[in-house]
C-alpha cells in the first residue's frame, strides 16, 4: 500500500530579474533553497524530497548538509513545467502524494504545509493560496482605468500544492502530450479537468521575485524568527 507524500521542491530557474542567485541569498544565516529544504525536512509527513535545481546549484548551497530523510536531486527543463515533470520521473513509487513548492517561498509553515495534505487527503488536489483583498482594476492600452474587477472569489495561488500521485501524473501527461503551457500544478488540473480545493495560507508565505522581495525578508520579517520555518 502507498503511504509516502514527496515534495518535488522546485529550484532550477536562473533568477534573471534579480541579476543574481536569489536562492543563495542569506536568511537568518542560511541560504533561501537551505531553509526551504529544511522545512520540508523538519515536516512529519514528509517521505523523501525531490529537488529540481542543476548540480552546481545543489552542492554549493547544500554540499554540506546532512540529510534526515531521502533528497534527491534532478535537472530541470526550459519552463517550469517540464521541470516539474522531471521531478515527477524520479517519485518513488510507494509515494501517494505529491507536494510541489517553490524554492523561492521559504517561509512556509509547518501548519499551512500539513493542512495542505490534509486537505488534499479529502479531495485529491488542494494548494495554499491567499484571498485577494486589494483594490483591482482593468485598465486600457495607455493604463489609465477603465473597471472595476470584482475581487469576490479570487485568489493568489500560493505553493505547496499537493495532489494525489496517479492524478498529478495523469494532468502532466495531459498538458505535455498536449503542448499546453501552465505556470502551476493548478492550472494542469484544471486543464486536465479536475478542480483543486484552496486552503488560506496563516502565516506569511511570499515568493522572492524581485531584490525589494529579498529584502523586505532580510530586514526582519517576524515569520524568520519562528521555529517552525
Amino acid at each position: 500500500m502507498k503511504t509516502g507524500i514527496t515534495a518535488i521542491i522546485v529550484a532550477s530557474g536562473s533568477s534573471r530579474r534579480m541579476g543574481f542567485d536569489k536562492l543563495a541569498a542569506i536568511l537568518n544565516g542560511k541560504p533561501v533553497l537551505a531553509r526551504t529544504v529544511d522545512t520540508f525536512l523538519a515536516c512529519p509527513e514528509i517521505t523523501e524530497i525531490i529537488l529540481v535545481c542543476p548540480e552546481g546549484r545543489f552542492s554549493s548551497l547544500l554540499g554540506g548538509e546532512i540529510f534526515t530523510k531521502p533528497v534527491h536531486r534532478v535537472d530541470g527543463g526550459a519552463e517550469r513545467h517540464l521541470s516539474v515533470a522531471n521531478g515527477l520521473a524520479a517519485v518513488s513509487p510507494d509515494s501517494q502524494y505529491i507536494a510541489i513548492h517553490d524554492a523561492a517561498r521559504p517561509l512556509v509553515s509547518q501548519a499551512d504545509i500539513l493542512a495542505t495534505i490534509s486537505a488534499a487527503r479529502q479531495n485529491r488536489a488542494a494548494s495554499l493560496a491567499r484571498r485577494v483583498t486589494e483594490t483591482l482594476k482593468r485598465t486600457d492600452e495607455d493604463d489609465f482605468t477603465s473597471e472595476a474587477v470584482p475581487r469576490e472569489n479570487l485568489w493568489h495561488i500560493e505553493t505547496p500544492q499537493i495532489f494525489e500521485t496517479q492524478l498529478i501524473k495523469a494532468a502532466y501527461d495531459h498538458i505535455i502530450a498536449n503542448h499546453i503551457l501552465v505556470t502551476d500544478e493548478t492550472s494542469a488540473l484544471q486543464a486536465h479537468g479536475h478542480p483543486t480545493k484552496l486552503i488560506p495560507s496563516t502565516s506569511p508565505n511570499p515568493k522572492i521575485t524581485t531584490p525589494a522581495d529579498l529584502e523586505a525578508l532580510q530586514t526582519g520579517n517576524p515569520a524568520l524568527k519562528n521555529t517552525d520555518h
